[in-house]
This record gives structure tokens, sequence and C-alpha cells, in this order.
């Protein structure tokens, strides 16, 4: 049997697939305490794992345990290795199989400047690597490795990165989100242009064909796609490989390609860096202790708001957390170039065209559930009409407690469990809030709203019913708008404000003679402007804020970053941006939010085309709205059954706005854009 390891005797190991030392604490039986440098927890280790690392100094083998940058700065030097090797092998006179053989000590005492537990490790380390020099033997000692045998492995070498680089640029091509035209094809091997072939017809037929085919899912994986019909539509539309159904306003847009690999190379750099310190943390305010809430449709990645509430006797505090992408993202860096370009995230029925590479934003920019996270923090004291009494902006540190659904939220709200109340206190005080602003003039439209999404088999509409949950969140981020805004005006901080110029709403007379509900709601949107950004503060009437300015979304608006970091400034003593420059980036941002907009409109027009032709036979109750055309018969009607309003041109009979009828389709081509809808009476 072979004899326990002695207490702080100093072992090498290969802890999943890494090579470590560390120090016996204790041992019992067959198993032994190892502990370790660094922030690395102490495990328990068979001891037939683990390799004394025999003859050390009693002083060094005493050394504190290395850290991995301890081991890291070390490093093996690749010259002193091949003297080493030389020295040992130059006098041999025998055989290959009895070349000289050494202790670990006796090796880092040849290749290193010093024998210390660090250039053990680092020794150890780099014997477990591809290097060439020597073999660990079964007796754990070293032995150098023959001449033929080096030049053997060095040959196989050299055809295994040969053949490595040709199947890199095989999957560099292929895996460039740019499109893949006919004489990019002709590069690829003739095996790969035959699983494109295939991987077309797959995505053309039904999903169980293609997971029941193991080898294009193992092609697939290959080329990192998802083992999912819709990934690999998704992967082929990119490259030009399959007709996209998407709206003609997205090709050739900003949102149209993916992310170049050179920024994501900076995203995931950006990652590396978030565990540093960087400007400005150590002046963020600690609010770990919050009670943190973050609350959003279930699937959503990019998490950007959250709240908390912190209890005081004369008035609890509001507190809402935003993340804080300026702490990791540099203005003109070219990642923040990208976003400037991209100025949101566009959003349609088959997913999200981030602003910023998912690898991040939803990962470290995000305020994620048990994480300390980088934040921008707003605490909000309302007084007993739910005006502002007082309010501070700073920097934080944040660790939300609850990723939750508005369905858990809704739930939280509802039961107010004991001890857990903070959810629906917060949401009585934004109630209060919210009652302030219509008493300021606030116009709102509380009501359900569909949407379409795209799955493999076709589009599913998703109906988001009003709830306390939603009322609440969109409540706090107008609030944390208000409060940015006040902010800016009170320090004269350019900012990019949004306002909207008074409207004249129908009398009451006029909106009395509609039913309550769609009818009444288009009558006043009829008469409201459209929102307006610019650098002076003014009133946004359909809110009742006397100024206001988006600040919630930062990773997903560019504009809301611009605020971001305009604040940071004014927080830290820097020079924020003039209104000038302010400006023209507000008039750099106009066009694509303007493009973004149609895209979205247009994309979910298409498929709700496509829903209708899936439902002709179906007989609608609608709500006619208004002519928008009636020269034309082009016709607004609501479905309270899809919770949207629908553009058609209009057969049968002449409604009068309010008007319930019963509509059904005549006519419906998706693919070019054409409805045609029958209105007749309704019977009730």
């Amino acid at each position: 049997m072979k004899p326990a390891i002695q207490t702080d005797a100093i072992v090498g190991l290969v802890l999943r697939g890494q090579p470590l030392i560390g120090r016996v604490l204790s041992s019992r039986g067959s198993r032994a305490s190892i502990g370790f440098g660094g922030q690395r927890r102490d495990q328990e280790l068979p001891q037939r794992d683990l390799t004394v690392i025999a003859g050390l100094e009693p002083a060094a083998s005493r050394q504190p345990l290395p850290t991995p940058e301890a081991i890291q700065d070390c490093g093996v030097s690749a010259r002193a290795v091949a003297e080493t090797w030389w020295l040992l092998i130059s006098d041999h006179k025998g055989s290959d199989g009895d070349l000289p053989c050494l202790s670990m000590v006796e090796l880092a005492d040849l290749v290193m400047a010093s024998v210390t537990l660090a250039s053990i490790a680092a020794v150890w380390d780099w014997l477990h690597g591809p290097q060439l020099w020597f073999r660990l033997r079964r007796d754990r000692s070293l032995q150098v490795r023959p001449l033929t045998e080096i030049q053997r492995q060095r040959g196989r070498n050299k055809q295994q990165r040969l053949l490595l680089q040709r199947q890199k640029r095989q999957l560099d091509l292929l895996r460039s989100p740019r499109p893949l035209s006919a004489d990019l094809r002709e590069q690829l091997d003739p095996e790969w242009r035959r699983t494109l072939e295939r991987l077309q017809e797959l995505a053309l037929g039904d999903e169980r064909l293609l997971l029941a085919d193991a080898n294009a899912c193992e092609q697939m994986q290959q080329l990192s796609i998802e083992a999912s019909r819709r990934s690999l539509r998704q992967w082929l539309m990119q490259r030009d490989l399959l007709d996209p159904d998407q709206p003609a306003g997205l090709r050739g847009s900003v949102w149209s390609a993916t992310f170049e690999p050179e920024l994501l190379e900076a995203a995931e750099d950006l990652k590396l860096c978030s565990e540093r310190p960087q400007p400005g943390d150590p002046m963020r305010l600690d609010l770990a202790d919050h009670r943190v809430y973050t609350l959003d449709d279930s699937g959503t990645r990019e998490i950007d708001d959250g709240l908390s509430l912190m209890r005081d006797p004369q008035g609890d505090w509001i507190w809402i957390h935003i993340a804080d992408p300026a702490r990791l993202i540099e203005a003109d860096s070219p990642l923040d170039l990208e976003a400037r370009r991209r100025a949101t995230s566009l959003y349609l029925a088959e997913g999200v065209r981030p602003m910023l590479p998912f690898s991040l934003a939803a990962d470290v920019l995000s305020l994620r559930a048990g994480q300390r996270c980088a934040a921008l923090s707003a605490g909000v004291r309302l007084d007993a009409e739910g005006a502002v009494q007082e309010s501070k902006i700073c920097r934080s540190w944040v660790q939300p407690r609850y990723g939750l659904s508005y369905d858990d939220g809704d739930e939280l709200i509802e039961l107010a469990p004991p001890g857990d109340e903070d959810l629906a206190d917060l949401s009585l005080l934004l109630l209060r809030r919210q009652q302030w602003r219509e008493r300021q003039g606030a116009i709102g439209f509380d009501r359900p709203e569909g949407r379409f999404r795209r799955l493999e088999d076709g589009p599913a509409l998703q109906v988001i019913e009003p709830s306390a949950a939603r009322r609440m969140v969109s409540e706090a981020m107008l609030l944390m708008g208000a409060v940015v805004a006040d902010f800016g005006v009170r320090h004269d901080l350019a900012l990019p404000f949004r306002s909207q110029p008074p409207a004249d709403l129908p009398s009451p007379a006029e909106l009395q003679a509609l039913p309550e509900g769609p009818a009444r709601d288009a009558a006043i949107k009829r008469c409201l402007s459209r929102g307006v950004q610019g650098t002076t503060p003014m009133p946004h009437f359909s809110l009742g804020l006397a100024s206001y300015v988006q600040a919630t979304s930062p990773i997903r608006r560019y504009a809301d970053l611009l605020s971001h970091r305009q604040l940071i400034a004014s927080l830290e003593g820097q020079t924020p941006l003039d209104k000038d420059r302010i400006g023209e980036l507000i008039g750099d941002l106009d066009s694509p939010l303007r493009q973004g907009i149609q895209i979205s409109r247009e994309d979910q027009r298409h498929w709700q085309q496509v829903w209708l032709s899936m439902h002709r036979e179906q007989t609608w109750t609608a709500l006619f709205l208004r002519w928008l055309r009636p020269q034309d018969r082009l016709a607004l009607v609501h479905v309270a059954d899809l919770a949207m309003d629908l553009v058609g041109v209009a057969e049968g009979v002449d409604p009068k706005p309010g008007q319930s009828l019963q509509m059904s389709i005549q006519h419906v081509d998706a693919d070019q854009g054409e409805l045609r809808i029958q209105l007749e009476a309704s019977s009730t």
C-alpha cells in the first residue's frame, strides 16, 4: 500500500485539465485535503492523483502558495529549456531507453532563475503543455526525449498545423457574416459545397428531418449553428443562401449584417476588463445591500433596469437602477461608433438586431441577478401628491436579488408576502406618481397590445395585457427620465431632451360621442404631434412632464448612452459635451431611428398579413376607427382579438368612427403587401 502523503507536502496535480501545485493540509485514508494559492478553494482529492514535489529546500517549501498571476509572471523560457535539453543529451552515450532523468526541482533549478514554489508551478504547468523536450514517467521523474522522437513529432505537428490552417480558412469563410457569393463558394472544398446544398434542403423542410440527420447536425455544430431549423435559416439568410422572408427595408440597412469579427473580439476584451477596476469605480455608491428587482418579459436577454425601495421615516425612497455601459465602452471606440451607427436595437418578429453584441450586452453590461453590477442610479422621494420632493443621481454598485418576469412581479404585487412587500409598496408609490402626471395633463393608452413573433412554423400572436408590474416599471422609467431632465436643467447640462408640442384635442363632446376604448384613443392619437429630440428642454405634452430625457435603455438606445455619459461627466467633474456637439450627435441618430421604426412597422405588417392569410376563412369583430384615404377606401380598423389595428382597402358598408362591424378577408398577399377586407354591419 502506498504510504500516505505527509501534511505540508507540496504536490502537483491536474484539476479539470489545469496543471496546479498545492499544499497538503491533511490526509485521511486514500484522500487528502489540498490548499491552493489565489482565490481557488481547498479541494479533497484522491492521493493517487497527486505527485509529491520531492527535493525542495525547507525554506522554499514553506513559501506561500503562488497566485495564478505570480505563476504567469515566472514563465518558462523556451531557450533555457532547449539549452537544458542539449546539456543533458549531449553527454549521453547510451541508448534512447536510458536517457537521463531528473526531478521537477532539478529541472526548475536548470531552467529558472531560482527554485521557488512559483517557478515549480510554472514548470509543472509548462510540462503538461505542448512541449517536445521532456516526458513525465510513471515514477513521476522527467526524462529527456531523444532527438529522433522530437523530429518525428515536429513533422507531425507541421502536418497537423497545415491541416488545421486549411480547415480554419474554410470555416472562417463560412463563419463570416458577409454574403457568400458564387465566387466565394468556389473557394470551398467540394465537400463543403455539398454540405451547403444539403443544409438548404433541410432548412426548407420539417425540423424533425433536420434533427434526425446526424451528419448535418455535426456540420452545423462546426459552423456554430444551433441545431434548429430557425437558426439554420437565419445563418443561410445572412449569407444570401436562402431567400429571406424579411422586410425589404432591412436588406442593406445597418442591422442587415451581424457584427464584424473585430467588434466581437473587442466585446470579449471588454468582458475581461469588467473584472478590473475602471475609472470612476472608487466614487461609486455601494448599494449592494438594496433588494433590487429586475422585471422583464420572459426570454429578455438585455437587462438594463431594476428597482429597489429604501425605507425612510420621512418618506420612502424609490431607487431606479440603470445599467452603466459607459463604464466599459469608451466614446468613439469601434464598438461605440458601431452602436452610434445603429442608434437602437431593432425589434423584429424573428428577434432582436442588437445595438451592441449580445455577448457583451446580455452579459457584463446587464443587471444580472446575483452579480455585482455597475449602475447609474437615481433615488427619488415623492411628496403626498406624487410630485418629486427630493432626488439624487449617482454611479453605484448594485447586486440584483430577483430577476423576475412580469407575471412574477404581478404575483408579488398582489400577494405582498410578509417580508417581501417592497414591490407592492413600490407599485403604490409609482401609482401615486402616475396619478400626479395625469393631473398635469398626461394622456395614457392602457390597452392590450398585440405583436407577432416569428417561430419556425410561422407567426405567433402575443397579446401583452396591461398589468400592475408593467405599469410600475413604465412609470419608474418615466420618473427616471424626469429626474435626469431636471438634473440637466439645474446644471445647465446639454442632454438629448425629448419633447412634444401641445395638441388641440377633440372636445369632450366629440370624445363622448365615441365609445370608450380604441375609437376614442384613435381620435386623440390623431391629434398628437410626433415627439421631438433636441438640446433644449421643453414640455412633453402626452407625458405631462415639464422636461424629459430617455435614459433607461443605454444598452439598446444610443441616445440613452449619450445621456449617461453627460451625467457621468457632470457628476465626476469632467467636461461634458456642449450643446452643439450633442445636437450633431442627435442629428446623426435621426436617420437610423426613423429607418428602424419603418422597418419594424413593415415587419409587423408583413406578419400580420401572413397571419390573416392563415385565418382567411375566419370572421372578425372589428371596430372602425377612420378612413386614411377615403378616395381609395383605405381604412383603419381595430380587431380586439388581435389587440391591434389593421390597414386595408375596405369594401361593403360605409361605417362611422366607433362603429362595430363584422370583418372578413377578401384578399391578402403578404409578399406584395396587399390586404382587402369586407366590412358588414354587426348583427348585435
